[in-house]
């Protein structure tokens, strides 16, 4: 693996930790709407991250990070302070965030048009 792409990882890891805390206060603040817009950033990151980097992996970085901000952010602090609350935009940003991050991840190669699939010897 060479060093660039591991840069890609970690460019995409990084900014899935932006997207998922920015997620978590637009998907509150601006509700339907900011659930909308948190999710198609999310979608958005990881498909860009598969077409960026031309492997499933780069998915998985975007989402990685992603994960680790929204779980951080999901538990309490000593004051008993938090930023997601118990209401269901909160547990479909959750649910729909790693829904769509798989979605992304698992979306098969299909080669460009043009491009014929041969065998040897034919």
């Amino acid at each position: 693996m060479s060093a660039g792409r591991l840069a890609g990882y970690a460019v995409l890891a990084a900014l899935g930790v932006l997207v998922g805390a920015a997620g978590a206060l637009v998907q509150a603040a601006w509700f339907p709407g900011g659930l909308l817009l948190a999710l198609l950033a999310v979608g958005g990151l990881c498909y860009g991250g598969v077409k960026a980097l031309g492997t499933r992996i780069g998915a998985a970085a975007a989402a990685a990070g992603w994960l680790l901000a929204v779980l951080l952010l999901t538990t309490t602090r000593p004051e008993g302070d938090f930023v997601f609350g118990a209401g269901a935009g909160s547990y479909i940003f959750l649910l729909g965030g790693m829904m769509v991050a798989v979605m992304c991840a698992t979306l098969p190669h299909v080669p460009p048009p043009g491009v014929q699939a041969a065998r040897l010897g034919k």
